[in-house]
């Protein structure tokens, strides 16, 4: 059974970064597209990032020049690297394959306030 479990959120003001962290237990990591998803109080989920299992990278927009995903296979984890962040990032923040194959995780909290 494939576990997701995301890390590393907190609260941070305006302007500042965090590093999400997500590891994936009992699957070959390597061969899957992962992503990172977001979802705002009230709103869906919403893609945020994608890397495919060979390092081409995806953004959304709205994070475009701010946020960089990676990964490292053998450790089976994937990772966020936010910077510059708005009150509009605060979300709870998930990772998953490109389409959402394994069960979702508990997420991380992401809340950007001054």
């Amino acid at each position: 059974q494939v576990q997701l479990v995301e890390s590393g959120g907190g609260l941070v003001q305006p302007g500042g970064s965090l590093r999400l962290s997500c590891v994936a237990s009992g699957t070959i990591f390597r061969i899957y597209d992962m992503g990172w998803y977001r979802q705002a109080p009230g709103s869906s989920r919403e893609v945020v990032a994608l890397i495919s299992n060979g390092g081409s990278t995806n953004y959304a927009d709205s994070v475009k020049g701010r946020f960089t995903i990676f990964r490292d296979n053998a450790k089976k984890m994937v990772y966020l690297e936010m910077n510059s962040l708005k009150p509009e990032d605060t979300a709870v923040y998930y990772c998953n394959t490109r389409s959402g194959t394994f069960s979702w995780g508990q997420g991380t909290q992401v809340t950007v306030s001054s």
